[in-house]
């Protein structure tokens, strides 16, 4: 790959009127760069291997990416194949994030350039650009590539697929480079459109996938402690709102139904105005308290809102609950880089945001974490989840409260899929896509057509299940109750095995107190030949019921196998077929029962 015009010749006036700003900046010193990783120095010796012109990394959020792109760009400016390197990031905020992480390592990158300037400085070893800026001038960033040799690093390179004018824009401006290097660290986009140097492969389906140089995903950085390990606690909770004729419905969040009433059960349960978000917010700032106390006194919390609007008042929610103001971005303006990093230095608990900081932002101490949006693309949801997964020291966990709505619990129990681009692929819709985020990046009544259809009434929240590696944990719980408690106080230092155990055990005697309980009520005073026979279970109590005897029977199996809980229950549903465990009926729940037993 990497076909295209190289540059103009040598000799060529052009060529030499641009020698006066070729690049003064010191070479970087490879001596004086940090240690890599494992996965980082087997990517690097493959891409000093290959050689090649295109490269694409794919590595799970926090695992390092940056770092690994900063050091084959120091390599290549050392042995002279390039001269000058160029960056293209998502947003203004993460140019200047690239910007403070290369200049660490010595390589010196302009932040502030702009389309008007043409040319940076000879301070500089290159620049830092956005989507957007190479989609509205790609000439200018053309010429720039051709008149030095240049390495381009383009960040999260799914956003080339975003729309025709940015992915001819990048095509455009840097077929001329002598290396690309593409990097994402979420699953590639669910659309059509075919992202500009990433190779693609036919399979036996005959459909075009993506084709990674270097994967390194989400479990094989848990395995290494990368990365942290993740709860999911997801509530469920009675709902109810009216429709724009006057009917009033109730729904419990997370039971079966048609997608419109997921969509109005899921906005209800959102509104700041019922128990449900207050509810939530009390016990993730519970949880909060506990990580604190116990080994992350910095640790912050993040609430990702749908709207501006929402985001306020989820904002006034927490200084209510809390007393203590919460910091809140609502988009990619001007200041909201100051916000963040203001907020990323100091203790403050908890931050409320929209979509400032879904994608890249690097807050390391962000380990409690609020799903309060009705986006729910695998795209997005692993871009959010990315924000709290990055380890600083060993024992470190993240806790992420969401509402319990089955695609959401399917995307939480497949945290470790890795997914591909496909081409021609038919496409169901899932949840919201991003249209409703796009909007919500505008300053207009953030109610929408969504709320036209329904106003919320009410709705209250309850601890559904724990979701860790895959499997689900626990029975329902009230919210404040000493049922809920006991995981909200999980420690927050624990190795992904030792949470697997705790879950356990937290199960273990939620079922011991509720038998407890059942055994301590009084005796029936009918004569036991006439006692009425037992009432047969609900369909909810029967899925607790063959979900707990399940996660029974996988841990078994990890205990004699070693194998890790999520690749057992991956492969149960690779013979067995159906959804994760979370979302799966009682018939698929028995089967994979009596399959796990055969193993």
């Amino acid at each position: 790959m990497g076909g295209g015009t190289r540059g103009p010749r040598p000799g060529s006036a052009f060529v030499r009127s641009e020698r006066s700003l070729r690049v003064a900046a010191r070479t970087p010193a490879l001596e004086t760069f940090p240690a890599l990783r494992a996965w980082q120095r087997k990517a690097l010796v493959e891409y000093l291997r290959r050689r090649t012109d295109d490269f694409t990394a794919v590595a799970t959020p926090g695992a390092g990416k940056t770092t690994f792109a900063l050091r084959i760009a120091a390599e290549l400016l050392a042995d002279g194949t390039v001269e000058a390197v160029t960056v293209v990031a998502p947003t203004e905020h993460l140019k200047t994030q690239w910007a403070q992480a290369a200049a660490r390592v010595g390589v010196q990158l302009d932040s502030a350039f702009r389309n008007a300037d043409l040319h940076s400085s000879a301070d500089f070893h290159g620049a830092v650009v956005t989507y957007a800026q190479v989609g509205m001038a790609p000439q200018v960033h053309r010429r720039r590539t051709m008149t030095r040799r240049t390495l381009v690093i383009l960040d999260e390179i799914h956003h080339a697929g975003d729309s025709r004018t940015w992915g001819d824009g990048v095509k455009a401006a840097f077929e001329p480079a002598v290396r690309r290097l593409m990097l994402t660290g979420t699953p590639f986009r669910s659309d059509d459109n075919p992202i500009p140097f990433v190779s693609y492969e036919r399979g036996g389906d005959g459909l075009l996938r993506s084709r990674a140089d270097s994967v390194y995903g989400y479990s094989d950085a848990l395995r290494d402690g990368v990365v942290r390990p993740v709860l999911f606690l997801a509530y469920s909770g009675e709902t109810r709102w009216r429709t724009n004729a006057g009917d009033e419905l109730a729904a419990r969040l997370g039971e079966p139904m048609t997608q419109d009433l997921v969509a109005q059960a899921w906005r209800t349960a959102l509104d700041p105005a019922g128990d449900w978000m207050p509810q939530v917010l009390r016990a993730a700032d519970a949880r909060l308290t506990v990580l604190r106390e116990n080994g992350m006194p910095d640790a912050g919390g993040l609430v990702i809102a749908t709207d501006q609007q929402v985001a306020r008042a989820y904002a006034k929610l927490i200084e209510q609950l809390t007393g203590e103001k919460a910091a809140v971005v609502l988009s990619d303006d001007q200041g909201a880089s100051a916000r963040i990093a203001t907020f990323a230095a100091s203790e403050q608990r908890w931050l409320v945001a929209v979509r400032m900081v879904s994608e890249g932002v690097d807050i390391p101490r962000l380990a409690v974490g609020v799903y309060a949006t009705s986006a729910s693309t695998p795209l997005y949801f692993a871009q959010a989840i990315g924000r709290f997964v990055r380890a600083r020291r060993p024992g470190e966990t993240a806790s992420v409260f969401l509402p319990s709505v089955p695609h959401l619990l399917g995307l939480a129990s497949e945290m470790e899929a890795e997914r591909d681009h496909v081409l021609g692929k038919p496409k169901d819709r899932e949840g919201f896509d991003d249209d409703l985020l796009e909007r919500a990046q505008r300053d207009d009544q953030a109610s929408g057509e969504l709320e036209k259809r329904f106003a919320a009434l009410s709705a209250t929240a309850e601890l559904d299940q724990v979701i860790f590696d895959g499997a689900s944990f626990g029975t329902a719980a009230q919210a404040g109750t000493p049922e809920e408690e006991e995981y909200l106080g999980l420690p927050g230092l624990l190795t992904a095995d030792q949470v697997s155990l705790l879950l356990t055990k937290r199960q273990a005697e939620q079922l011991a107190a509720q038998r407890r309980r059942t055994a301590a009520q009084p005796a029936q005073t009918a004569p036991a030949a006439s006692a009425a026979p037992p009432a047969p279970m609900s369909a909810a109590q029967r899925r607790v019921a063959l979900r707990r005897q399940l996660n029974a029977l996988v841990a078994a199996r990890h205990h004699r196998t070693g194998q890790p809980h999520g690749k057992i229950h991956a492969e149960l549903r690779r013979l067995c077929g159906g959804p994760p465990s979370a979302q799966a009926t009682i018939e698929q729940l028995e089967e994979r029962i009596a399959t796990v037993q055969t193993l």
